[in-house]
């Protein structure tokens, strides 16, 4: 099956239900073995990347990540079209919720209002960790131009590291953060909101803030694959 087919078949309605109810849902094994290894493989082909981040040099935590550089891969760019035009319905829903007008109907048209705003470097990137690596919780921005929701694959099979757990905190206006672990099957994404999320109060409508990160990993080695559908400036 393509790419675009298995994004299909997932339950949308699901996805969209949890969205709309904690900023995340899990997809269950959605890239096949094969294409795992293969993103795995070809991190140390620097042709296909612009740019190597060591996250130690910049406070983000220990480990590495590396994003791709245009053209993107084919996987990766495939995974980014279909995962626009699914999330689009949620997206919009968020928009109107915290104000704001609608989001291209295309991802053609949404990546060419990045690149005239000035956001014009890919974003997708692959992320690698060994012992003692982790990722501070942080927010994927990048610019004026963000699309609300994003997604991080496991390329890794659990069994053969321990520890690096995908961690996600939401803070409430005066509330203490919350934070959720999600498990992950190797080949399986976790969607979630970038930055805020509309939830309904008993005074209307107000804004989550939602962080993302990963856990001290303890053994092994853990590779990810993160899918952020706007452009860098």
């Amino acid at each position: 099956m393509t790419i675009d087919s298995r994004i299909a078949a997932l339950d949308w309605d699901r996805v969209a239900a949890q969205l709309h109810e904690r900023g995340w849902a899990t997809t269950g094994p959605l890239l096949i073995k094969a294409e795992c290894e293969s993103l795995m493989g070809s991190y140390g082909e620097d042709s296909i990347f612009r740019s190597t981040v060591v996250m130690a040099r910049h406070g983000f935590g220990r480990g590495e990540y590396r994003y791709f550089a245009y053209p993107l891969p084919p996987l990766v760019r495939e995974l980014r079209e279909s995962l626009y035009e699914r999330l689009l319905p949620v997206a919009n829903s968020w928009r109107a919720s915290l104000g704001g007008e609608a989001f291209p109907s295309t991802y053609a048209e949404f990546l060419e209002r990045c690149h005239a705003g000035g956001q014009t470097r890919p974003t997708p990137l692959l992320l690698r960790y060994g012992p003692g690596d982790y990722n501070c919780l942080h927010q994927d921005l990048y610019g004026e131009w963000v699309f609300p929701l994003q997604a991080a694959f496991l390329l890794s099979d659990p069994v053969e590291f321990e520890g690096g757990e995908f961690v996600l905190t939401e803070q409430r206006p005066r509330m203490q953060s919350r934070v959720q672990v999600v498990p992950l099957q190797a080949g399986e994404a976790v969607i979630f909101a970038v930055n805020h999320r509309p939830v309904r109060g008993t005074r209307g409508t107000y804004r989550v803030a939602m962080r993302h990160g990963v856990s001290e990993l303890h053994s092994g080695s853990r590779h990810t694959l993160g899918i952020i559908l706007h452009d860098a400036a």
